[in-house]
């Protein structure tokens, strides 16, 4: 991500004396520094050697033919029920391995959480995110958190985020519901633990914030404040295995 750089010191004179340059080298004619020198290739090449092979142990599923095993109705999130999204609305992917998760992005679903569900379930959609939660604060997961959702409308942040829907309009406040509130906090405080994401405004953000999109949700009356201090106390609390709230359902 950054670029790598190195620098190299002149180096003082030696200040040989008479005695010293009569000093016989290995009989052989190789100095003690190309020694040094060959030993630490050979164990560099060691060392890349073993790292390479723990990649392909780790990336033996993307060889062709070959698929990751996956447990269907899987959870990334214990307090969530499982409701597969449409294949045509995410992309299989290896997170964190093949992309850094470094963002949860808060949705509106502009509409019910059964439509929500529904059109995530539709094909023709194209998007998808991989939670809803309801205003009863009930979740459903759609798509598992190593990949990637068709969220954002900008491909590095799909890449790179965790999509959570809430059920509602962004012009109804009231549809911003306490259960709402406190289940997502929860899920959002789950979700960076899982990926080591900082709890801040910089790391969870809405929807609206993602570059060229054009979407407004969660809109003007999502209280950030509220929510991002839900977050912090879920997120420092020793808190019980959540019991999902709905059935699972294909």
């Amino acid at each position: 991500m950054g670029n790598n750089g190195s620098t190299r010191g002149a180096r003082k004179p030696s200040g040989k004396s008479a005695g010293s340059a009569s000093r016989k080298k290995p009989a052989d004619g190789v100095s003690r520094r190309a020694l040094l020198i060959g030993g630490g290739a050979v164990a560099a090449a060691g060392t890349a050697a073993v790292l390479a092979r723990d990649r392909v142990k780790r990336l033996w599923w993307q060889v062709p033919g070959v698929e990751k095993p996956r447990k269907p109705g899987e959870l990334d999130y214990a307090g969530a029920t499982w409701v597969a999204a449409s294949e045509a609305n995410w992309r299989r992917a290896d997170r964190p391995d093949d992309f850094s998760v470094d963002r949860v992005i808060i949705h509106v679903t502009q509409g019910s959480f059964d439509s929500a569900v529904k059109v995530f379930q539709d094909p023709a959609h194209q998007a998808a995110t991989h939670y809803i939660v309801g205003q009863d604060g009930r979740v459903v997961q759609m798509i598992r958190e190593l990949d990637v959702a068709y969220q954002a409308g900008n491909r590095s942040y799909n890449e790179r985020g965790v999509g959570i829907e809430h059920e509602g309009f962004v012009d109804r406040p009231k549809d911003l519901t306490k259960a709402m509130y406190e289940s997502s906090a929860r899920l959002t405080a789950s979700i960076c633990a899982r990926h080591g994401i900082p709890v801040d405004r910089e790391h969870i953000i809405g929807h609206v914030e993602v570059p060229g999109t054009d979407h407004t949700d969660p809109g003007p009356h999502w209280d950030w404040d509220r929510y991002m201090e839900l977050v912090r106390r879920a997120a420092t609390a020793p808190t019980p295995v959540p019991t999902p709230s709905a059935k699972a359902s294909g």
